[in-house]
């Protein structure tokens, strides 16, 4: 059984390496990521296609964690998400609830809670919308 803190690290080190088949081996079906207000992305398909159009336009992804508390299955982040676009940073502050099955190393759900207005005012800057 692996802990919470080795998941989300292999996660982070999976998302600096901009390889989704590698981003997705963290997820099965019955996973979810929301990035609230907006509706949860369900399974490896809709997952995919949430993440992959930041990454793949992306020459460099970095999440740093600012702070973090690990609990059984569960952990909180707070965290910047950083994308380099067109060598321009693009970087927004997170706030995430991750929970995990521990016995497959999987993440179950996610809910990111971050500004959006910012967010999309940056990303308009590189022409890429969410």
């Amino acid at each position: 059984m692996v802990k919470p803190v080795e998941i989300v690290e292999s996660f982070l080190h999976a998302l600096s390496t901009r390889d989704m088949g590698l981003i997705m081996s963290f997820f099965d079906e019955d996973s979810s990521w929301q990035n609230v207000p907006h509706p949860s992305s369900k399974g490896i398909e809709e997952i995919t296609l949430m993440f992959s159009p930041i990454i793949n336009k992306s020459s460099k992804v970095q999440w740093d964690i600012l702070n973090a508390s690990y609990e059984e299955n569960r952990a909180w982040l707070e965290r910047v998400d950083r994308f380099w676009i067109d060598n321009i940073e693009y970087s927004v502050q997170c706030n995430g609830v991750f929970e995990f099955d521990l016995l497959n190393g999987k993440i179950i759900t996610v809910r990111d809670y971050v500004d959006l207005g910012e967010w999309r005012e940056r990303l308009s800057k590189s022409q890429l919308t969410t």
